[in-house]
C-alpha cells in the first residue's frame, strides 16, 4: 500500500548508522534497506511515520515525526471513518 508521494518524514543519519539492522526487523513496511552496511531508505512512501525505526535504532541514526503527517491521518479516517485530517486547523485537510 502507498500512501502519499514524498510526504514521510523519514530522515537517515549515515554517519550514525552502525549497520545493525535493527530498524529493519522493525519496520512494518519494508521501507529501510541495508546496502553497503548503511541504512538506506528504500521506499518512502510506503513510511507510516510510526517511528518504530526511529525509537529502536540504538544509534539515533533515524528520525521521524512519529504520530504527524498524512499517514497518522489516513489511519485515522480508516478507524474513525470520516475524511483523513491532518489536524493542523478545525476543517483542514493535509491528504485532500
Amino acid at each position: 500500500m502507498k500512501y502519499l508521494k514524498d510526504v514521510a518524514t523519514i530522515e537517515v543519519d549515515l554517519a550514525r548508522c552502525t549497520g545493525c539492522g535493527l530498524c529493519l526487523e522493525v519496520c512494518p513496511r519494508k521501507v529501510l534497506e541495508l546496502p553497503a552496511r548503511k541504512i538506506a531508505v528504500r521506499d518512502r512512501d510506503a513510511c507510516i511515520e510510526c517511528g518504530a525505526c526511529a525509537i529502536n535504532c540504538p544509534a539515533k541514526a533515524l528520525k521521524v515525526n512519529a504520530g504527524v503527517g498524512c499517514a497518522e491521518a489516513i489511519f485515522n479516517s480508516m478507524l474513525r471513518g470520516g475524511p483523513p485530517t491532518c489536524g493542523c486547523g478545525e476543517g483542514s485537510s493535509c491528504c485532500g
